[in-house]
């Protein structure tokens, strides 16, 4: 197959139409914690804002810039990470990674739709931008629980 023909099944319709659709992309007024994560191959960046409560996800904010890939994973996340605790975001990325890098299962809810980035996984130098959302993510939750115990 060529590689022509192997981008073309990457870029499907469904990884499209998460990259148009992001939702919760408006940064938060002083948020609890901020991260932002810069993928040095492609540059790909994405900035997040989130509020905790018990815990959990109260509130989520980011700023996707990034390629096709990144976005519908950014998507993905924002469409799911209301109510999440640190352990399930960092259990999604861990899933995420594995699918990509070592054919393992795709993540588990709330973040299954991540599987659409499943073609991905022959293409080593996207999987940075892919992983971006969840590592903003997390690096969030530790700036958030950071901010509480000063």
């Amino acid at each position: 197959m060529s590689e022509n023909t192997d981008l073309i099944k990457l870029y499907s319709g469904q990884i499209l139409a998460l990259a148009a659709d992001i939702p919760l992309t408006e940064r938060l007024d002083a948020p609890q914690g901020t991260a932002k994560k810069r993928s040095p191959l492609c540059g790909s960046t994405v900035t997040v804002d989130l509020d905790l409560e018990g815990g959990r996800v109260s509130r989520f904010g980011q700023d996707v810039k990034a390629c096709a890939l990144g976005q519908a994973a950014a998507s993905v996340v924002g469409s799911s990470i209301i109510g999440c605790s640190r352990e399930e975001v960092e259990t999604a990325r861990d899933q995420l990674k594995a699918m990509l890098k070592s054919n393992g299962p795709a993540p588990l809810a709330p973040f299954e739709n991540l599987k659409v980035l499943e073609p991905a996984k022959d293409f080593k130098n996207r999987h940075a931008s892919i992983l971006l959302s969840l590592e903003a993510t997390l690096d969030a939750f530790d700036a958030a629980n950071a901010q509480a115990c000063a």
